[in-house]
């Protein structure tokens, strides 16, 4: 259990414990709230990465089958040349949660077609229009995947604080001030006592 150190002494000690009792007190209805907003932006998180991985699933199967026709109706040099060129820019949105930095979406800028692409080359056309939405939809999952993982992180560290603070902190805080209040009591009664000795005691005449 934690311990307490340097508490003044007497009433200032009993004024420094409430002070601090009080913003413990304080520290942990605000994390409450804190958490109850991370635990409810957490499950919707949770359900958009859901979704965002089912679009990614049919998507890629349906990139698979395009590529599949592709391969067999276009031929490998159409499937090479529509594979080529420079590599797509994948860009992330950012957005805040309860002081936390976390993608909110992304945004993809494909290249411009080949030239040496065939246009009249369906089955290879459809097919990389199929794994452009794949990726599309693989970075939506990804970006859906990494808010999740860090909501779910800061809503962990959030829960710690709270029973940190309700277990061992507000505990060390109150005994100490009951102990302080006990003994400014002990202290108050025996002045009294002493305050009545002198007053009751006989004087000389």
């Amino acid at each position: 259990m934690a311990r307490l150190r340097r508490v003044p002494p007497g009433r200032a000690g009993r004024l420094w414990l409430q002070h601090r009792l009080a913003v413990a007190e304080r520290a942990v209805t605000l994390l409450d709230q804190k958490l109850r907003v991370l635990h409810a932006e957490t499950e919707r998180r949770a359900a958009v990465a859901a979704g965002t991985g089912r679009a990614w699933a049919e998507a890629s199967a349906e990139a698979a089958v395009w590529l599949e026709r592709a391969a067999l109706l276009g031929g490998e040099r159409a499937v090479r040349l529509a594979g080529g060129g420079p590599p797509v820019d994948v860009v992330l949105s950012w957005t805040w949660t309860m002081g936390v930095r976390h993608p909110d979406g992304s945004t993809c800028s494909f290249p411009s077609d080949p030239d040496e692409l065939p246009a009249a080359n369906t089955p290879v056309v459809l097919a990389r229009a199929a794994h452009r939405r794949a990726l599309e939809a693989a970075a939506q999952h990804a970006a859906a995947q990494a808010a999740l993982r860090l909501l779910q992180a800061e809503e962990r560290a959030t829960r710690r604080r709270v029973r940190a603070l309700e277990d061992r902190w507000l505990p060390v805080l109150r005994n100490a001030r009951r102990e302080r209040e006990l003994a400014l009591e002990e202290q108050e009664h025996a002045d009294w006592i002493r305050l009545r000795w002198i007053l009751d005691r006989p004087r000389d005449r």
